[in-house]
């Protein structure tokens, strides 16, 4: 990519996900944007907007996704990217944070949920002896009980946090980052950690 241009991780992953989708994903295609995402991880071990830049969850998501589709995520520190992503989910609250030293946000529910499976493929790919086949590498049980008790509205929806509006973009994050908490693998590996009643289950 041209650093005089605007680009960003969101828009290397959707040009990503609609090329492999549309089967016009070629080399030329994405020349320098791996390459360009991996320079972006910064010494946290998460993924900033620029070089240099503080690591972020939404970042850090759409960098790695657009890394797996583009078969390139071994250009990242995966291990020093788990620390980091681990790091985010509060032991008090149970939800996740976008950056540290921030409030947890209902909507890194998925930002930061969803890039664990995306680790999680990844690791496994290399061997690593240490992962888990029944459980995602974050606690599960603590991120639906802070969807479920913290980021409802009782007139329907789901918010960032107790105190704040309910809106759609919250609403279909935090579904998204319940449903991950509560579904483990895919395929014939396939586990449901689904806290409180069967009704919960998404």
């Amino acid at each position: 990519p041209n650093l005089c241009m605007p680009f960003s991780h969101r828009s290397a992953y959707c040009a990503a996900s609609v090329a492999s989708l549309t089967n016009i994903l070629t080399p030329a295609l994405f020349a320098g944007t791996a390459e360009w995402i991996a320079r972006c991880q910064n010494w946290e071990g998460g993924i900033g907007g620029v070089p240099g830049m503080e690591a972020h969850g939404g970042y850090t998501f759409c960098g790695m996704a657009a890394l797996v589709i583009l078969k390139r995520e071994h250009l990242l520190n995966l291990r020093s990217l788990l620390h980091w992503v681990t790091g985010r989910q509060m032991r008090f609250e149970g939800g996740f944070q976008g950056r540290c030293n921030k409030l947890v946000d209902g909507c890194y529910s998925f930002w930061q949920a969803g890039l664990l499976p995306l680790l999680h493929r990844a690791l496994h790919a290399r061997g690593d002896p240490a992962l888990s086949m029944a459980h995602w590498m974050f606690d599960q049980l603590a991120l639906q009980e802070y969807i479920l008790l913290c980021c409802q509205c009782p007139a329907g929806g789901l918010l960032d946090k107790p105190g704040k509006s309910r809106d759609f973009y919250h609403t279909c994050y935090c579904l998204s980052g319940l449903a991950i908490a509560q579904h483990f693998g895919s395929g014939d590996l396939h586990n449901e950690v689904v806290l409180g009643v069967p009704e919960n289950c998404l």
